[in-house]
Order: structure tokens, then C-alpha cells, then sequence
């Protein structure tokens, strides 16, 4: 940390401004001797939730006021979640979402490491606490929740104002997508993580053709052995499902009953384990090696391990009520099929996200939306890079660019799984994609930009502030 403010006050010395402002700034105040956190509470609708701190940086929990409809800002606002790792603002700035809750520790995603810059975090709309009340969930889509970026965006660009860069993983790559749909003039650039991009909702097959390659025919042998047997044994497995319930106080009135929610939870078995994990461990002792021998205990704890029997419970469902809501109306959802289990064991196939929403809300798919989306990246991107992973079914259905895209990309990562990130890139591409990345938030070294593979993060590996951790979809499959 001495190291690092000491190149911040060189720097500063160096460009001609008072040396004691730098060192204010390092500290986390900004212009003179004005104190960050007066500065973002001085921006109207901004309020102090907490401040936790961390060696090198500020951080901030803040509540932001936003309209519940950006149409009609008169016609009521709620407090939306957002949170700032403030370093200085003289430095970029990256903009996160996960598209789900926002975490309330400090945390640094990939692009914040690479440019050495803040990073400011949105909580979703509509993910609690950040809800209206009473909640519209017709204000719930995608153009709506891109205006709370543009809105948070407009506000603090007045305190950060460097360049901006937009990032997300999962549902959040596609948010950092749809942000720049809309509001293109924003950001400098867009990070986008294994998004997934659902053009034509009833048309899948290109996830049925993904299962049928991704890793080793023995692993997907061993998978699937282990996922038909558990609709096998359905009955004696769904009686010790059902005492686990009545243990822990499990309801099923949102899927409809307990046989539903078990189903689901095996169907998503085998789409769980390869967005989670690697190929490496389909050795582990969590799959057995053979499923016909296996004990039912033996069957359910994999079942569980990997895709989890609480989760299509009302108390698993509820938190995620956002996500299915703007899956069934705008995302969409995939359909896979099990060609590896006979019929007669499948009794409801994977159900649509109609069937994970309380019936009081209403809900009615809009085919056109991701269209759109899809039309617009591949005829305007510019500067954009979306990063997938090559054993990551969400990765099936890409985005992708088209003739008219300018300084953009679409990266795989061998063997990576929804945890894909440029680190795991082949090395010309990681270093292109970390060239881009420095240029596009204005940091670039002048040896980068003459030879992107001299590129590197600018700020050291921090083993807390920069775990890497996958982003979790909701039951492991829409």
C-alpha cells in the first residue's frame, strides 16, 4: 500500500496538481479536501446504508432512489441497493451487476483488477430489499433496469470522471449487453460474461446438440446413469424428500407439489454439474461410478450436492422470483431433451418459468425483446467483448457480431465452465482482451498499445477482494 501511494503522489507531482490533493484523493476523498463519502452523499436520492472498510480502498453500501417507472418518474420510486469500491477518482471506473441481489462486502471483479479503478454495484430491481411496494411487475424488463444504469451512471459520473467500462457475468453479462442497447453513449466499453442470448425462445436444439459433446462420452455416460436412476428410484427418493421437507418446514404450493419440484431438481442434474464444475471432477466421489449399484443415499447426496432439493421449494423459488418473472416475458428459458431416459420416467419434461412464479403475478412473453438485442450487437456493437466457456451450456446460444461490429469480440475459454473469465483465455487472446480492456478505460501503457502482449492487470491479485466466484444462476438452468 506504501508502494502504491507512493506512485500516486509521483504521479500527481508530476501532472502539476497539489500534492496534497493526491494524497486526499488516495485516501479516498476527490477534489481539495472534500471527503468522498460527502461527495456521494451530496448526489441527490443517495443515501449512507454502511461503510465497511478495506486496506487501499473506500467502500460504500448506499441506498439510490429511483422511479419505479423511468417513463413515468411522477408515478412513485423505490430505494434501489448500490455500492461503491471507491480507490480514486482519478483512476476509471467499472460498472457491475450480477443481475441478481448486490453483495454488500467489498469485492473486485476481472475488469476492476485490470484497470486498477472503482467500482460501483447495482442491485437488480425488483430483488429485494431493492423492490417497489407495492410491486408492478410490469416494471420489471430489461429496458426499465438498463434506465437504472443510465440513471446511476448520470449521477456519479460527476464525482468519477474517467472512463467507464460495464461488466456483469450471467444474467449480468446480458445486463451489461442491454444497458449498452439502450444507452450506447454511456460506457467506454462492455465486459460481458458467459451471456447467455435466447433469440428464439422455442427453438433449443442447440443445447440438446451441446450435451451430446460437451466433455468425455465416460463422463457423460457416468452423468446421465446417475440421472436416469434417480427417476428410477423416484418413489423411495421422493419419500425421503419428503420427511427432509417436514424437517426443514419446505412448501411446494408455488411448482404445484413435491413430485414436481423433485423432478426438476433431477432433470437439472446433469446442466448443473457442467455449469459448475469441471471435467476433472467428474472422478469425484460425488458421482457414482456406477449408478445401478449405488445406494439411494448414494444417488440423492449427488442429486443434491449438484443441483440442490431445496431450491424448487417456496422458500428456495422466492428469492428468484425476479428472474423467473423476466424469464417467462422477456430472457427466455431453455428446453432440453433426455434422450438417455425413457419416457415413461419423465413426467413433466423441463417446465417453463410460468411454473416457478406465484400465479398472482401475471405474466406474458414478449418473443420480440431479445431479438432486438440480438439485431442490435451483431450491427452496432462497438467495443464490446463477450467471454464464454467452452463446457458452459449456458454458452450454447452466444451472442454474436456481425460484419458491422467494430472492435469487438467473442472469446471462448477451453475447459471453462460459467466461471469463464479473460485470465482463462488462450494467451493471444487474453492479451488482446486485456489490451482492449486497459485501452478502452483509457489506461493502456504506451508498450500495450504497441504490443497487446505486454498487457497485464495494473493492480495485484488480492486473494479476498478478488475471489472468483461463479455466477450462480437460479436452479442451475433457466
Amino acid at each position: 500500500m506504501r508502494k502504491a501511494l507512493r506512485w500516486v503522489l509521483s504521479l500527481v507531482v508530476l501532472i502539476g496538481t497539489l500534492s496534497t490533493a493526491g494524497a486526499a484523493n488516495a485516501a479516498g476523498s476527490s477534489s481539495g479536501t472534500a471527503d468522498i463519502k460527502d461527495r456521494l452523499l451530496a448526489i441527490p436520492g443517495v443515501s449512507l446504508i454502511e461503510e465497511k472498510p478495506y486496506p487501499g480502498y473506500r467502500f460504500f453500501v448506499l441506498g439510490f432512489t429511483q422511479p419505479v417507472d423511468h417513463r413515468h418518474p411522477s408515478k412513485g420510486t423505490f430505494k434501489q441497493r448500490i455500492t461503491v469500491l471507491h480507490k480514486d477518482t482519478a483512476r476509471p471506473t467499472v460498472f457491475y451487476t450480477g443481475g441478481y441481489n448486490v453483495s454488500t462486502n467489498p469485492g473486485r471483479r476481472e475488469p476492476t483488477q485490470i484497470v486498477d479503478g472503482n467500482q460501483v454495484s447495482m442491485e437488480y430491481r425488483f430483488f429485494s430489499p431493492s423492490r417497489p411496494d407495492p410491486a408492478d411487475w410490469s416494471k420489471l424488463d430489461i429496458w426499465q433496469a438498463a434506465s437504472d444504469q443510465h440513471r446511476i451512471f448520470k449521477a456519479l459520473k460527476k464525482v468519477y470522471g474517467k472512463k467507464w467500462i460495464s461488466t456483469g457475468g450471467s444474467k449480468g453479462g446480458m445486463t451489461a449487453t442491454y444497458y449498452e442497447r439502450f444507452y450506447p453513449k454511456d460506457m467506454d466499453g462492455v465486459v460481458a460474461y458467459v451471456a447467455p442470448n435466447d433469440v428464439v425462445n422455442k427453438e433449443d436444439s442447440a443445447y440438446d446438440r451441446f450435451f451430446a459433446k460437451v466433455g468425455t462420452k465416460e463422463c457423460r455416460d457416468r452423468l446421465n446413469a446417475v440421472q436416469r436412476e434417480a427417476l428410477v428410484r423416484r418413489e423411495p427418493l421422493k419419500k425421503k424428500y419428503a420427511e427432509v421437507a417436514a424437517a426443514e418446514g419446505f412448501t411446494f404450493k408455488t411448482v404445484g407439489s413435491l413430485d414436481k419440484a423433485y423432478e426438476a431438481v433431477v432433470l437439472d442434474y446433469v446442466w448443473g454439474f457442467w455449469q459448475y464444475s469441471t471435467l476433472a471432477d467428474c472422478d469425484s466421489d460425488v458421482i457414482p461410478k456406477d449408478a445401478k449399484k449405488a445406494t439411494d443415499d448414494e444417488i440423492w447426496t449427488s442429486v443434491d450436492t449438484i443441483s440442490g432439493f431445496s431450491f424448487y421449494t417456496d422458500q428456495g423459488l422466492e428469492p428468484y422470483t425476479p428472474y423467473f418473472y423476466q424469464a417467462g416475458t422477456q430472457l427466455g428459458a431453455p428446453t432440453i431433451h433426455f434422450p438417455h431416459i425413457e419416457k415413461k420416467y419423465i413426467r413433466y419434461g423441463y417446465q417453463p418459468p410460468r411454473n416457478f412464479v406465484p400465479r398472482d403475478i401475471k405474466m406474458k412473453f414478449q418473443p420480440y425483446a431479445m431479438r432486438d438485442v440480438d439485431t442490435w450487437v451483431r450491427n452496432n456493437a462497438q467495443q464490446m467483448l463477450f467471454v464464454y466457456g467452452q463446457n458452459d451450456p449456458w454458452g450454447a446460444e452466444p451472442f454474436h457480431l456481425g460484419k458491422k461490429a467494430r472492435d469487438s469480440y467473442v472469446f471462448t475459454a477451453p475447459g471453462a465452465n460459467h466461471g469463464a473469465n479473460v485470465a482463462g483465455l488462450v494467451e493471444a487472446q487474453k492479451d488482446l482482451a486485456t489490451a482492449r480492456i486497459l485501452k478502452w478505460a483509457g489506461v493502456a501503457p504506451a508498450a500495450v498499445q504497441q504490443d497487446p502482449s505486454k498487457a497485464k492487470p495494473l493492480a495485484k491479485f488480492d486473494s479476498k477482494l478478488d475471489k472468483r466466484d461463479v455466477e450462480r444462476e437460479p436452479a442451475l438452468r433457466p
